[in-house]
């Protein structure tokens, strides 16, 4: 028999009856009941009850021990009595009793436990996270997040595409989120970049002349946390295709995407559904309008109208001095709430100011007949038409989102939201996906006072040359697109400029000189200066993709070892000083920051 084990904890059933066997595992849990221990041993693969009594000398042994100590335990199978079986574990039909147990590594006091879904403290689950890796939720996300990137290989090479790996160590790059910086030894003074994308390769890979690329791609951002987001690293599903329209890159991608949700929605039981194919296509100012964002839950039945002209002379004063100055206004359906007290409108208001709003607007509806200080000045026609406008039932009450567009958008966009929540709008057995398209090429930065990209400066303008040189910047879109689902972005992309006069009169319209896109850039600009194809791609997000499949709000929650909100890796004590040594091998020389 092997020196551990002759079957896994998950492997035993009714068919191993009357066998000596052996089994390895931590110890889960135990009950004690008076005389006859009931132990459950835990493995990678699942859990078998171990039972061991007066006659078995492993009892005083296994007595002795805390939960998490690691065990062999030899001991024959046998049916559990009727009544007794576990559905709920692939073994509940059998228990092992014990004759003998060898303790392999006896746990000291557990800083947590691992039995049971407690929530504990961030700093303490992961200063000790090989011991939160061990409890069940987080096992099995780790192990659907394996299971994720293995079934993406696969579905990318039966569309055609290549695997390739990128440089780690590369140049910093001016543009996007701050470099983790690494220092040359043999270059004294010079610094290597982790790569916040494999951008640049990825294009130089169709340069070069292969055709379809893809990796499961490490980036590395110095940038603040966010619950979709881990601090310093993340990994994407990383693709490039050559000679290809931006419909072509949709075909491409959706398919793998709309396989590998539809493979694991049912994970845990959750039994959700997926978007048919082909994926919704919604233009950017389209989305901001509807939706008041550019990444859309469209499992939120309710849309976002703008009802400015319908205030312009109104007697709302307020709204029509809004509309007068330029400003707009937004409505936001509130489905039903008819039968709402003004309590929960009020309660509205005081999430909008609580969100940095100056209020939330609202009238309030019941059997067909509006109520609140917006509809008393606005008029009966005045809210009739309103009402036509927005399709409302007799019951629906709606709120106003007022000023300036940006603004109006993103409040009206976040009350869109919130509405859906407390009316439990949205449903949680859906995925929903669609493609956000026709983004803005330019926007004027208001701090410097000046057009600049508004999104990827390597995308190709709707228009190409002609376009640059002849529209006004602010109206030219560009061949980029976004792929959200569940109003969580799972990637951005782009059809890619691979044109160099294009290119260079982008960045000048942007403030940049030849000089400085070859200074910037030297590697993409000689490239393309020896004949470069027309390519696009994009870039999901693995780790957003597995935190939607597992049902999890924070990211923390699929990936193995992340780091805290503030960048640090309490178990491995990452950041951590260096010796004067190393220091001078690398030419460096540490500088105290002055205290704020």
């Amino acid at each position: 028999m092997h020196a551990y084990r002759s079957h896994t904890c998950a492997a035993l059933g009714l068919s191993e009856v009357g066998e000596t066997v052996r089994l390895s595992g931590w110890v889960h849990r135990k009950r004690d009941h008076g005389g006859v221990l009931f132990v459950d041993l835990r493995d990678h693969y699942g859990i078998t009850q171990i039972v061991a009594d007066a006659d078995s000398s492993a009892l005083p042994v296994l007595e002795g021990l805390r939960v998490e100590s690691v065990v062999t335990i030899d001991g024959e199978v046998k049916a559990r009595g009727e009544g007794t079986a576990n559905a709920a574990l692939a073994t509940g039909a059998i228990e092992v009793f014990a004759r003998a147990v060898t303790v392999q590594s006896p746990a000291q006091e557990l800083p947590m436990p691992v039995a049971g879904e407690a929530e504990y403290p961030e700093d303490i689950r992961l200063r000790y996270r090989f011991l939160d890796l061990r409890r069940e939720r987080i096992h099995k996300n780790i192990l659907l997040r394996s299971n994720v990137i293995a079934s993406v290989r696969r579905r990318m090479i039966e569309q055609g595409f290549t695997e390739f790996q990128t440089p780690i160590l590369t140049a910093s790059s001016p543009e996007g989120a701050r470099d983790y910086l690494v220092p040359s030894r043999v270059h004294p003074g010079k610094f290597y970049a982790l790569p916040q994308a494999p951008q640049m390769f990825k294009q130089l890979l169709m340069v070069a002349g292969f055709d379809r690329y893809f990796q499961i791609a490490p980036c590395f951002r110095d940038e603040d946390a966010r619950a979709d987001r881990s601090p310093g690293e993340f990994y994407q599903l990383d693709f490039e295709m050559s000679f290809v329209t931006q419909e072509d890159v949709f075909a491409a991608i959706e398919p793998v995407l709309h396989g590998l949700f539809e493979e694991f929605a049912d994970f845990e039981g959750k039994g959700r559904q997926v978007s048919a194919l082909p994926f919704r296509r919604i233009p950017y100012r389209e989305s901001m309008l509807r939706y008041g964002n550019d990444k859309p839950d469209l499992r939120n039945p309710i849309l976002i109208s703008d009802v400015s002209e319908m205030f312009k002379g109104s007697g709302f004063g307020r709204f029509a001095s809004i509309v007068e100055s330029g400003d707009v206004v937004r409505a936001i359906p509130a489905p039903g709430t008819g039968a709402k007290s003004r309590k929960f409108f009020d309660d509205m208001n005081s999430w909008a100011q609580s969100e940095g709003f100056a209020g939330l607007g609202y009238a309030t509806r019941k059997g067909g007949e509006f109520g609140g200080p917006i509809a008393k000045n606005h008029g009966e026609a005045g809210m009739a038409a309103i009402a036509e406008a927005l399709g409302l039932g007799p019951d629906d009450g709606v709120f106003f989102a007022a000023g300036k567009e940006a603004q109006a958008a993103r409040l009206a966009g976040l009350a869109r939201t919130r509405v859906a929540e407390q009316l439990e709008l949205i449903d949680p057995k859906r995925f929903e996906f669609c493609w956000i398209v026709d983004f803005p090429m330019f926007e004027y930065d208001e701090d410097a006072k000046k057009v600049d990209f508004s999104h990827n400066p390597f995308s190709m303008p709707q228009g190409e040359l002609e376009a640059l040189e002849t529209r006004d910047p602010l109206d030219i879109l560009a061949y980029q697109y976004d792929i959200v689902c569940n109003g969580v972005e799972l990637s951005s992309g782009a059809i890619r400029n691979h044109k160099l006069d294009v290119m260079m009169k982008a960045f000048a319209i942007a403030g940049y000189s030849p000089q400085e896109v070859e200074a910037n850039f030297p590697g993409m600009v000689g490239a393309f200066k020896f004949g470069a194809p027309p390519h696009g791609g994009s870039a999901p997000g693995i780790d957003r993709i597995v935190m939607l499949l597992a049902d999890e709000p924070n990211i923390r929650e699929v990936v193995a070892f992340p780091m805290t909100q503030k960048a640090e890796d309490l178990m491995m004590n990452a950041p951590a000083p260096v010796s004067l040594k190393q220091l001078r091998e690398l030419g460096i020389r540490t500088v105290d920051q002055a205290k704020a």
